[in-house]
């Protein structure tokens, strides 16, 4: 009964008139007791005179509570703000007191004008005292009753910096929580063994399962401002063998209106664990180079065709061709788009490997901007089917490519990849034969040809997240291929940031790489992933090493052998140094490789791609034949 009423209490507001009265009534009550005061607590002054003073008094206090709206703050919420305003109005009261008080001595006014100066500092200072005092008070009583009756959650704060004050402020400031702050962690010494706020400061070397057991730890929110990945995934790590909850507070620049809230802490998820820094990328250029163009996507129903495309449709583009072969994926695409109300759009179905199609979509539609990301990308179905890795990601490219330059194109952007580099399977050389293939079209008309080379894609289709999710809820073991096996991963848009940024900065040539940071072990990936869904490795799931896949290389590069890099303005986006090549000679042979038909011998087709990428060594696969006969 008791929790259904304070449940109504909690959803109705006071009216703002009835707190300014009630405030009004407390500058009243001040300004009689600065008398009480400045006589001695001797009532031996003028009552007259102070009584007919009080209404210009509240008068004056009524103008200055509407210049700041202090009134019309919720009291139980009061915050840090609420208290600058009111003692804002306050100095704006005193100060109408002091003139009034001035010029009814100087022009012998009134003297309900004039109030000794003793009495209005006196006055503020209760004014103070009182309006911001109850005002916590009622905070304080309503909180601790909401509180009394819900079940809380015992918590640590990791960092006891300014940003951890403000965490627990956001926390114990918000009465809809269920969190109780029971200390905080911090790394520095210097602040151990301390208290902030009554609470005590531990080092991370405290926090031992018998401590959680006996403070009855459930869950530690880490507060700590652009902390490094590597330090984050390190502390994580050890708060979730502890069987902890792990939550992050986001950065500043995502706090909603400047204000932390407790609904903006995040649980960590895997993508602050990668041990790198996100990318980030703004660059106010983009908006002047999709502005009125019309913009190609080839792959538009793949992940990161896709991501593009919703991107690309922030901008005030003329059209937008979204194109693809899977018509299940493209419709969901289109109906994404037309439920977000965006426009000058096309979706075609259509397959890159069809020259005349393309040719008749090219004529019609007349593109500026391509981004061809179409491509078979598993490695291991590649292996098996190389007639396909070389129509889809060679010819398909080929078409593609040689169509932007006859139909005037102004720029093509490839999506390339780093299995590209120094491969070790089909799937990685024929992506790396399309690179070559743009970099022979280059200067041949008045298309600029970029690519962009980046690593994993987080939650893209097929990528190992899902796969371990799909695993952990089938109740596992996780599948990895070898225990020292590392990848570099981004997230699916900051990949397509690197894309758009391409194809705005690019003048042709380029093969735009990231600064990824360092490449993540995917054994403890697959533990991270483990603990992040609450249960423990290898009690409740394991993880099985079944050895590597055909063409599965241990560790992926983002630069080939004889390649370096340059800089670019983004000290994360470099430029690869490509070595020259025979353009052609490397044409023909590209020429030739597309003339193969699906009743080609396939050692006959592998043969062909290592001529053109001779160092595609093959790796745990049955075309290691082929590297002992060359």
């Amino acid at each position: 009964m008791i929790r259904q009423i304070l449940q109504n209490i909690s959803h109705k507001y006071a009216s703002k008139w009835l707190v300014m009265l009630f405030d009004l009534s407390i500058v009243a009550f001040t300004f009689i007791a600065a008398y009480v005061i400045r006589y001695n607590f001797i009532l031996d002054f003028d009552f007259i005179t102070m009584f007919k003073q009080i209404p210009f008094v509240f008068l004056a206090a009524l103008l200055s509570f509407m210049m700041v709206g202090s009134y019309k703050g919720v009291v139980r919420f009061t915050g840090f703000k609420d208290v600058i305003n009111i003692i804002i109005g306050v100095n704006i009261l005193a100060t109408i007191l002091i003139i009034s008080t001035f010029f009814s001595r100087r022009y012998h006014f009134d003297s309900i004008f004039n109030i000794s100066g003793s009495i209005i500092y006196i006055h503020l200072l209760l004014n103070i005292l009182f309006l911001v005092g109850f005002k916590l008070f009622i905070k304080s009583i309503y909180n601790k009753l909401m509180q009394d009756f819900k079940t809380q959650t015992r918590i640590l704060v990791f960092g006891a910096g300014s940003s951890g004050m403000i965490t627990y402020d956001a926390i114990t400031n918000d009465p809809r929580n269920s969190h109780i702050v029971v200390g905080f962690i911090d790394d520095n010494e210097s602040k151990i063994g301390k208290k902030i706020n009554t609470l005590s400061v531990y080092s991370l070397e405290k926090i031992t399962p018998a401590f959680v057991e006996k403070q009855g730890i459930e869950e530690v929110i880490i507060s700590i401002q652009n902390i490094e990945s590597t330090r984050l995934l390190q502390v994580s790590g050890l708060l979730f063998e502890l069987g902890l909850k792990v939550k992050i507070v986001p950065p500043v620049q995502h706090w909603i209106d400047g204000d932390l809230s407790i609904g903006q802490i995040k649980d960590v998820n895997i993508e602050d664990l990668l041990g790198r820094d996100p990318i980030s990328i703004t660059n106010p250029a983009c908006v002047v180079e999709y502005e009125n163009q019309i913009i190609l996507i080839t792959g538009a129903a793949g992940s990161i065709g896709s991501e593009i495309a919703r991107k690309a449709s922030n901008y005030a583009y003329k059209k937008l061709i979204l194109l693809d072969s899977a018509e299940s994926p493209l419709y969901e695409l289109q109906q994404e788009f037309v439920q977000k109300g965006i426009k000058n759009f096309i979706a075609v179905v259509a397959d890159v490997r069809d020259f005349r199609r393309m040719e008749r979509l090219f004529h019609k539609h007349k593109p500026k901007i391509v981004f061809h990301a179409a491509a078979y990308k598993h490695v291991p179905l590649m292996e098996n089917n190389p007639y396909e890795a070389v129509s889809v990601n060679i010819a398909g490219t080929r078409h593609v490519a040689s169509l932007s330059v006859k139909h005037g194109v102004n720029k093509f952007v490839l999506i390339s990849t780093d299995k590209a580099v120094n491969p070790t399977n089909v799937m990685g050389a024929t992506k790396r034969i399309a690179e070559l293939y743009v970099n022979c079209l280059q200067g041949k008309g008045k298309t600029k040809f970029i690519t962009t080379r980046f690593g994993n894609v987080l939650g893209s289709n097929g990528s190992v997240i899902p796969l371990f999710k799909k695993q952990i809820d089938a109740g596992g073991p996780l599948t990895v291929t070898h225990k020292e096996i590392t990848r570099f991963f981004m997230t699916i848009s900051e990949a397509c940031q690197l894309v758009l940024e391409a194809a705005t900065m690019g003048n042709g040539g380029e093969i735009f790489v990231f600064d990824m940071g360092k490449s993540v072990k995917i054994f403890d990936l697959a533990k991270n992933m483990i603990i992040l869904s609450g249960l423990r490795y290898p009690e409740d799931i394991d993880i099985k090493i079944t050895g590597l896949r055909p063409g599965e290389k241990i560790y992926e590069e983002l630069l080939a052998d004889g390649e370096n890099t340059r800089p670019t303005y983004h000290d994360k986006i470099m430029i690869a140094k490509t070595k020259d090549i025979d353009v052609l000679t490397v044409s023909d042979k590209i020429s030739n490789l597309c003339t193969v038909n699906s009743k080609s011998q396939t050692l006959e087709i592998v043969s062909l791609i290592k001529d053109l990428v001779p160092e595609y060594i093959s790796n745990n696969s049955k075309y290691e034949v082929l590297d002992s006969n060359d």
